[in-house]
């Protein structure tokens, strides 16, 4: 579909950052256009224990690797002590939709017979996104037959008065090498109220082969055709995007031959590759990714030239 060229750690935490709450990391890194100029990447930044808040990045939008601006606080902290994001959380999605701009995110729960819990919650902007409230300290994607430890929202479009929800459910755990690992696969749901969404879903895609973990689903339409970018892991270690296509977002086919950029031969994404989103800018598309160890060391950014002749060049949200 498209061949990537990478421009290399965009934000390097641990030298850019501003410290306290962004010690390290920079997890699920979430591109939204400010305007013409810049781009906003959000993400998960986490600090010396390893929590994560949600904060940002600006870059140029015609030089991601130049930065403008870094949050000096979180524009979302975590939940109070006792509820569902008490210690953490990643990005989900960000979508301007009726009564601002929407953040859906992933809140992470410690308990003492499992690794984690990790369901969905949802904050709304009304200043343009420089800081965001709760809509409610439970999730909105709880618990449910089939989903006991994760459901995890990474996608979602409003259309025509309705949402459209792609995301990852959680049931077990994977034992490699004496530790748990989670096992989750990719789900679809709608509606119209994000109070009620429904237990009853789709299942887009699981596992395959030597897998035990498919998620972080990011979807996008090109021209007529949905593509799903969304991030795999095996049994011997491998963590890497996987990318599937969809003429109705529901039902999908894997096509991960076309996702056209690989691990480096060293450095900070050679060994992982993970949670890719993209962005137009222009006659480019753009890839905000993490690396190895699920980005620890901040995040990159890799480039594709598309033409306007070209049907794939209508990536939407």
């Amino acid at each position: 579909m498209f061949e990537w060229t990478k421009k290399g750690l965009v934000f390097d935490t641990a030298r850019q950052g501003v410290g306290g709450w962004m010690r390290h990391s920079a997890l699920t890194p979430t591109p939204y256009r400010l305007d013409d100029e810049l781009i906003r990447v959000y993400a998960g930044f986490r600090d010396a224990d390893g929590v994560s808040r949600i904060g940002y990045v600006d870059v140029r939008a015609d030089d991601p690797a130049t930065i403008v601006r870094v949050s000096a606080e979180p524009v979302l902290d975590i939940g109070r002590a006792g509820c569902f994001d008490d210690n953490g959380m990643i990005l989900g999605d960000l979508v301007d939709a009726p009564g601002g701009l929407h953040l859906f995110y992933v809140g992470f729960q410690r308990v003492a017979r499992a690794k984690f819990l990790a369901f969905s919650g949802l904050a709304i902007s009304r200043d343009g996104g420089n800081s965001f409230q709760r809509t409610q300290e439970t999730p909105i994607l709880d618990r449910a037959p089939g989903r006991s430890t994760i459901g995890a929202v990474h996608s979602a479009m409003y259309e025509n008065g309705r949402w459209r929800l792609w995301y990852a459910v959680g049931d077990d755990w994977e034992t490699i090498g004496g530790q748990p690992f989670p096992r989750y696969h990719i789900r679809y749901a709608q509606t119209a109220d994000l109070t009620a969404i429904p237990r009853a879903d789709h299942v887009c895609l699981r596992p395959q082969g030597s897998e035990y973990r498919i998620g972080r689903p990011r979807v996008y339409r090109f021209g007529g055709r949905y593509v799903m970018y969304f991030t795999r892991g095996n049994r011997t270690g491998e963590y890497f995007p996987g990318v599937a296509v969809s003429d109705d977002g529901i039902t999908w086919e894997r096509r991960d031959e076309m996702l056209g950029i690989a691990l480096s031969a060293s450095g900070w994404d050679s060994r992982t590759l993970c949670y890719p989103a993209l962005i137009r800018r222009r006659d480019k598309l753009l890839m905000f990714y993490n690396g190895n160890d699920m980005g620890v060391d901040g995040f990159g950014v890799a480039e594709a030239r598309v033409s306007h002749g070209d049907g794939d060049a209508d990536v939407q949200r």
